[in-house]
């Protein structure tokens, strides 16, 4: 089930999700169907068609065109009682979390939640989803005849466009039960920083940070490296960090180029969230740490330190460049 961006594209995570759809169908020998609903979805479906699904069905009406999870539940239930899906996946977000508890319910299927991985294993589907807290990881199947699941960013890989694209069916949705939530408006909060997701550099904070005071510090050399701030568990369990910040299992799964944990010591946990970097650098004054032996390149020292002069070199280095220099 994809959602699309503000742009009306298919969000970055849909396309992850067709990806590990993908990857799943072919394990199972089976076909690969995605769903978009809304109003004038035709470019985004077509998109999804050329990305590796064999058919996208495209569930069209202007009350669909925001989310309201009566109509939403109404027009996938009237899908998915007219044939049986061996799995349906969607992003573990908002609309995700909402929507397919809603779903499984009134079909009676399992529903697996927060999911890092799934895979076929001896003709099933075995989903990973973290437990206790995040500190361990439980492979969980489900037995109903439709599983369903939400799934986390960075889990599946996109596909690159194909030059058979799949076949776009659209279908008219229509409502027949009284709709009793009606939105009232919509409001896009500002963050002035980059989404952590999507950012090419992302600067991180452990326990070792001490504070909320160490986190300015992450700020302005994020910043100035056109990236993001994250965090392990610690500071956000401590209140120094917000939970959007968080990085790991029970956190946010992210790919950047370059990541720089400072004063982490990189439990299994952490490392889950950030080990498909595109280079890690460790600053950390513990040698031992188990960061470094998964870091590309590492300084032993204090931050309070090191993260100053860093900062400073950088600014020297590009003092009119800013972040565009070096993201």
């Amino acid at each position: 089930m994809a959602e699309t961006a503000e742009s009306g594209a298919p969000a970055a995570i849909s396309l992850e999700l067709l990806g590990l759809g993908r990857d799943l169908a072919d394990g199972l020998g089976a076909d690969l169907s995605a769903v978009i609903l809304g109003s004038g979805m035709g470019d985004a479906a077509r998109e999804l068609a050329a990305r590796g699904a064999d058919e996208v069905i495209q569930l069209e009406h202007a009350s669909l065109s925001t989310y309201n999870p009566e109509l939403y539940q109404e027009a996938m239930l009237g899908l998915l009682k007219s044939f049986t899906p061996r799995v349906l996946l969607a992003g573990h977000t908002a609309m995700g979390q909402d929507l397919l508890p809603r779903l499984a319910f009134s079909l009676s299927c399992g529903l697996v939640t927060d999911c890092v991985g799934a895979r076929v294993e001896g003709g099933q589907i075995l989903f990973v989803r973290p437990v206790y807290g995040g500190n361990a990881l439980a492979t969980q199947r489900v037995t109903t005849a439709t599983a369903m699941a939400t799934v986390r960013a960075r889990v599946g890989e996109a596909k690159a466009p194909t030059a058979t694209p799949g076949e776009v069916k659209v279908i008219e949705a229509s409502f027949a039960a009284p709709v009793r939530l009606e939105p009232k408006g919509r409001e896009t909060l500002e963050d002035r920083e980059c989404p952590l997701e999507e950012a090419p550099v992302v600067v991180s904070g452990g326990r070792g940070m001490g504070g909320e005071e160490g986190f300015a510090l992450l700020r302005e050399l994020a910043s100035l490296l056109g990236g993001a701030v994250g965090a392990s568990r610690p500071p956000v369990d401590s209140g120094w960090a917000p939970s959007t910040c968080q990085v790991g299992i029970t956190g946010k799964v992210v790919a950047p180029d370059i990541y720089i944990a400072v004063a982490i010591s990189g439990s299994t946990q952490h490392l889950s969230g950030m080990s498909e970097a595109g280079k890690i650098v460790a600053i950390n004054k513990d040698p031992d740490a188990y960061i470094f032996k998964v870091s590309d390149y590492g300084v032993v020292g204090d931050w309070k330190q090191v993260l100053p002069a860093f900062t400073a070199a950088l600014r020297e280095a590009a003092p009119e460049q800013g972040g565009a220099r070096w993201a």
